[in-house]
């Protein structure tokens, strides 16, 4: 059964780390603004537990081969791809997260551990790697590593959440048909107006309604799915040159770009959670109210029905 997991997880972070090399401008330079594979490794961890951590190392193997660098290149980035995400699972367990991530803490934990910490190992042994003895000059270590660090970053805020969420509530069952509906015109028109605002307007603050919408409805079921075309869609622009990530520069362009994708990871995860926790809360005092109400009717009964005068004038009539 381990071999199986282990040979799964290899085969998805070689899949993830294929569509994340699709467009030939990020192609060229060996890095990706949403590296989806970091996503993939941190959820196979949490979902299939720590001993997958030699399939995250094949998959990764045998994607950096195929990319073509040279050797050095290849050990260096596998070794920073595996231990980047074994090293946010043992963080995010130190502190005991939730895959179902129901409340708060488990959402900065994600961010701030499962995120922006544990990539700092890959982004800086890939940097370093790619700089030395790869196609990289020196001089553009920092901003090799900037985008390698948020690419993988935004990876595990826009694709873990993803994973997981579909994972804990797999799929559900007796659900009305207006649901469905309604979930399938939320994907559909965050589909729409981003593409349509990326080709026409430049206006990206279209995707941020959809994300309410999403989360006031569905939660992380909702945001999830919509974060991830929203960042996918202005990746794709950007590497095909088009829309507001395609006027300046390259680095600037990147940096643009990367702000959005951050503002539309932590907005989805956030929302989601925060409105998880109050929606449990109502529940929670909802429950407790009813439960007060219950106790005190049962006290009046009682009350009633021990009343020595009210027993004697039954007695008299």
């Amino acid at each position: 059964m381990v071999c199986l997991k282990n040979l799964v997880v290899a085969v998805a972070y070689w899949v993830a780390a294929d569509a994340g090399l699709l467009d030939e401008l990020v192609h060229r330079r060996q890095l990706a603004p949403l590296w989806p594979v970091t996503g993939v490794a941190m959820a196979a961890l949490l979902l299939l537990g720590p001993w997958v951590w030699p399939g995250i190392l094949v998959g990764a193997l045998v994607s950096n081969l195929l990319i073509g660098s040279p050797l050095p290149v290849v050990l260096g980035t596998t070794f920073g791809n595996t231990l980047a995400p074994v090293c946010g699972y043992l963080m995010l367990r130190r502190v005991g997260f939730h895959n179902q991530l129901d409340r708060l803490r488990d959402a900065f934990a994600l961010v701030f551990l499962g995120a922006f910490t544990s990539t700092l190992i890959s982004a800086t042994v890939g940097s370093v790697a790619i700089v030395f003895f790869g196609p990289i000059p020196v001089n553009g270590f920092w901003s090799t590593w900037m985008l390698w660090w948020t690419g993988e970053a935004l990876g595990v805020l826009i694709v873990t959440p993803l994973l997981l969420v579909i994972r804990s509530i797999g799929w559900p069952r007796g659900v009305p048909w207006q649901r469905w509906v309604e979930a399938a015109a939320l994907l559909a028109g965050t589909f729409l107006a981003i593409g349509i605002a990326l080709r026409t307007l430049d206006i990206l603050f279209v995707a941020f309604p959809f994300l309410i919408w999403a989360g006031f409805r569905f939660q992380l079921a909702g945001t999830a799915p919509c974060a991830l075309i929203a960042s996918a869609l202005a990746v794709d622009a950007a590497a095909h040159g088009y829309g507001p990530f395609a006027n300046e520069g390259l680095l600037t362009d990147m940096i643009l770009l990367q702000i959005f994708n951050g503002s539309i990871a932590l907005t989805a995860l956030l929302l989601a959670v925060i409105i998880t926790e109050r929606n449990r809360a109502n529940q929670e005092i909802e429950r407790t109210v009813r439960q007060l109400v219950d106790v005190i009717d049962r006290l009046g009964r009682r009350g009633e029905a021990g009343n020595p005068a009210d027993r004697w004038q039954q007695h008299r009539e």
